[in-house]
């Protein structure tokens, strides 16, 4: 079988880009993770086809993407058509983990039944309201939401029964909608059909990978995961590698892998790394192991070939971005020129001017200091 980190470029949709519209990389991925706003756009651009913020900025005004708390659970960017039957599949999963947050926050069923009639009463008729107006809704109507993580919660009660998703920001402010008004043609699926399409599609996109992988990125049980590999009987395929149970779409593992571009500056949670358990196949064989899974979360991953080679951050001006590169090792001219071209790329897609800055490795450092 062709080596992982490649299958999963191509799969991805990061070796090369085909698509356009980034609502067609989503459509494809189902969902990606996307608390941090800014970098889930970027997730969504460097998939596609020249696309820039202000194109995926406008899918999300539009509400042909959708902002809400979906699976283990965090936020997630969904394609509007989705977002029904993925709710259904997986809020009784997140309800069971943060059940001793809502109880600890006294968020019992009657007292969300009051609060949820607030919330649809003030967005029905196409409203789309800030956290703070919403906020102030319910204390208009005599009810204490507490302090924000609790208020956070009732939010997210009300994301999970499907009654509010997200609206269109007002100015740098998020705002939420309601469901109904927001999707109404979002699909509707029996608890086996969602499961089996997002089995598919899940393994579609980032086979190889394993159950447990699956089971981390959905926050479903291990029993749903082989119920939704049994669903879709001969279109995945496993294979065994170094002792593990892999699983591909058999259309895939039947193509020809493209030649991977080189060099990718991900953003924070990019679906390359988070959607697996073990993200051990991205990482170079004599790389620092505690650094790289470190790196893997809680930095901006610098790719080369499928493997994260450093870190990186950017500075945004009014007219220009500052990107300052950390690579963990030594790069040759190759690698430079591929990273500045990446670079170039990200600016590009937020219409800004590229200011670069690459500091040396540890190992570079260390051999000049030999000298």
């Amino acid at each position: 079988m062709d080596d992982i980190c490649q299958q999963r470029l191509r799969n991805q949709h990061l070796a090369s880009q085909t698509i356009k519209d980034p609502i067609d990389v989503l459509r494809s991925l189902v969902a990606i993770q996307g608390q941090d706003y800014a970098g889930a756009k970027w997730a969504l651009a460097q998939r596609a086809i020249n696309c820039t913020n202000d194109q995926v900025e406008q899918a999300l005004t539009d509400g042909r993407i959708l902002r809400l708390h979906v699976m283990r659970p965090t936020w997630h960017f969904v394609a509007a058509e989705d977002i029904r039957w993925l709710v259904k599949l997986t809020a009784p999963r997140v309800n069971a983990a943060c059940s001793s947050y809502f109880r600890r926050a006294g968020l019992d069923d009657k007292f969300l039944q009051r609060t949820n009639k607030i919330l649809v009463r003030e967005l029905s008729g196409d409203r789309q309201l800030t956290r703070a107006e919403l906020r102030g809704a319910v204390v208009k109507r005599g009810i204490e939401p507490g302090d924000s993580t609790r208020f956070g919660h009732i939010l997210l009660r009300a994301e999970l029964a499907g009654l509010i998703c997200s609206g269109a920001r007002k100015g740098n402010q998020f705002t939420y909608a309601l469901l109904a008004e927001r999707a109404p043609q979002s699909r509707i699926l029996d608890h086996d059909e969602a499961l089996g399409e997002l089995t598919l599609r899940y393994f579609n996109t980032r086979g190889p990978a394993t159950v447990h992988d699956f089971v981390w990125w959905s926050g479903l049980k291990v029993a749903d995961a082989r119920r939704g590999i049994e669903i879709n009987g001969s279109r995945l395929q496993s294979w065994s590698i170094k002792d593990k149970e892999y699983w591909l779409s058999a259309e895939n593992a039947a193509a020809k892998l493209p030649l991977a571009r080189r060099v990718h500056l991900l953003p924070l949670y990019d679906e390359y790394f988070i959607a697996y358990k073990d993200r051990s196949a991205a990482v170079p064989p004599n790389a620092n192991r505690l650094q790289q899974a470190t790196s893997l979360v809680f930095d901006l991953p610098m790719v080369i070939d499928g493997r994260s080679v450093g870190v990186w951050e950017r500075m945004l001006g009014k007219t220009s971005v500052r990107i300052k590169l950390h690579p963990f090792m030594q790069l040759t001219r190759k690698d430079k020129a591929d990273i500045h071209q990446a670079a170039a790329r990200y600016a590009e897609f937020l219409s800004k001017d590229l200011e670069i800055e690459l500091e040396a490795s540890k190992l570079e450092s260390r051999i000049r200091a030999q000298h």
